[in-house]
C-alpha cells in the first residue's frame, strides 16, 4: 500500500504541473473563466495527493529504518516540507484566482492595489515552494544514502538519490532553479522518478 501511495502521489504532482497554468494565463482576453476553473482543480488534486504522499513515504521509512535512524530524519524533513508545499497549493490555487478575480472586476485605481496582493501572493508560494524542494531534496539523500548502506532497495535507486539531491540543492541555492510553473515542475518530475521507482520496488513481494 505504502508503493502504491508513493506511485499515486507522485503521477498526482506530474498532473497538476503539466496542466498548471501561469500568472499571465488568467488574464488572456476571453480565458479567465475557464484557466481558474483549472487552475483551482490542480490544485485541489495537489492537496489531496499530499496526506497520500506521506502515506507512502511513511512505509517507506519503515522499510528502511535502521540504526542510525537516517530514515526517521528523512520522514521528519520530508513531513517539514509538505507542511511548506501545502502552503504554495493554498496560496497559489486558493488565494490567487480570488485575487486575480478582484483584479478582473476593480477599476482603477483599486485594481492596482489587487495585483500588488497578487504579486505578493506569487512570492509567497514561491518562497514555501523553496522550502520543499529544499526539505525534499534533503529527504531523498538520507533515504538513498540508507539504501546504499543497507540494500535494502536497489543500489541504482539510491545512486540516483545521492546525485539528485545534492544537484537540486545546488541548483536551487545557486539561483539558477527557478520555482516557476517550468522549473517547479522539473523538479516535481525528475524527483518523481525516483519515488516511483521506490513505490515499484515496495510493491514488489520480496520488498513486502
Amino acid at each position: 500500500m505504502s508503493g502504491l501511495a508513493l506511485i499515486a502521489g507522485s503521477v498526482a504532482g506530474i498532473i497538476t504541473m503539466s496542466l498548471h497554468p501561469t500568472g499571465h494565463d488568467l488574464f488572456v482576453p476571453g480565458q479567465f473563466d475557464s484557466v481558474i476553473r483549472v487552475l483551482v482543480a490542480v490544485h485541489a488534486l495537489a492537496l489531496v495527493s499530499l496526506p497520500v504522499c506521506f502515506l507512502g513515504v511513511l512505509g517507506l521509512s519503515r522499510r528502511l529504518a535502521a540504526a542510525d535512524r537516517l530514515s526517521i530524519a528523512a520522514l521528519v524533513v520530508y513531513g517539514f516540507g509538505l507542511a511548506a508545499i501545502m502552503n504554495a497549493a493554498a496560496f497559489s490555487g486558493l488565494v490567487a484566482p480570488r485575487l486575480a478575480r478582484e483584479i478582473v472586476d476593480a477599476a482603477p485605481p483599486a485594481s492596482e492595489a489587487w495585483r500588488i496582493l497578487f504579486r505578493y501572493t506569487g512570492q509567497l508560494n514561491q518562497t514555501f515552494a523553496q522550502v520543499f524542494v529544499a526539505a525534499s531534496s534533503i529527504a531523498i539523500l538520507l533515504w538513498s544514502a540508507t539504501i546504499l548502506r543497507s540494500r535494502a532497495l536497489a543500489r541504482g535507486l539510491g545512486v540516483y538519490g545521492c546525485v539528485l539531491g545534492p544537484l537540486t540543492l545546488l541548483a536551487l541555492l545557486s539561483g539558477r532553479l527557478t520555482m516557476g510553473v517550468h522549473g517547479f515542475g522539473l523538479v516535481v518530475l525528475v524527483q518523481a522518478v525516483w519515488y516511483v521507482s521506490a513505490g515499484v520496488m515496495l510493491c514488489r513481494p520480496s520488498s513486502a
